[in-house]
């Protein structure tokens, strides 16, 4: 697999309350409940042969986005939606509370 590029295709599933993508070895997901104005990323998940290719990054991008276009505040319990608000300072204004 290459790195994710355009051809990735991340879909949003309202009704499972998770971001989506089909990848070689099947499907990349980030999971996440919406509370009082805030959505908590909690969960992300990319099968083992396509991790190390932005899959993940961009699932998050996603979501940030979305959090962005309702003026959600987000909560990275996911310990990879964490790590990756903290090497992206581009979107330290959306993060609720002290984190990350």
């Amino acid at each position: 697999m290459s790195e994710a590029g355009a051809t990735l295709t991340i879909r949003h599933d309202l009704a499972r309350s998770r971001f989506t993508a089909y990848v070689d070895g099947g499907l990349a997901v980030l999971d996440y409940k919406l509370g009082n104005g805030t959505i908590d990323l909690h969960h992300t998940e990319v099968p083992p042969s396509a991790r190390e290719h932005g899959v993940a990054g961009r699932l998050a991008e996603a979501a940030l986005a979305y959090a962005r276009g309702r003026g959600l505040r987000v909560i990275a319990t996911c310990p990879f939606v964490h790590g990756y608000l903290k090497k992206h300072p581009e979107h330290v204004d959306l993060v609720a509370g002290t984190q990350p």
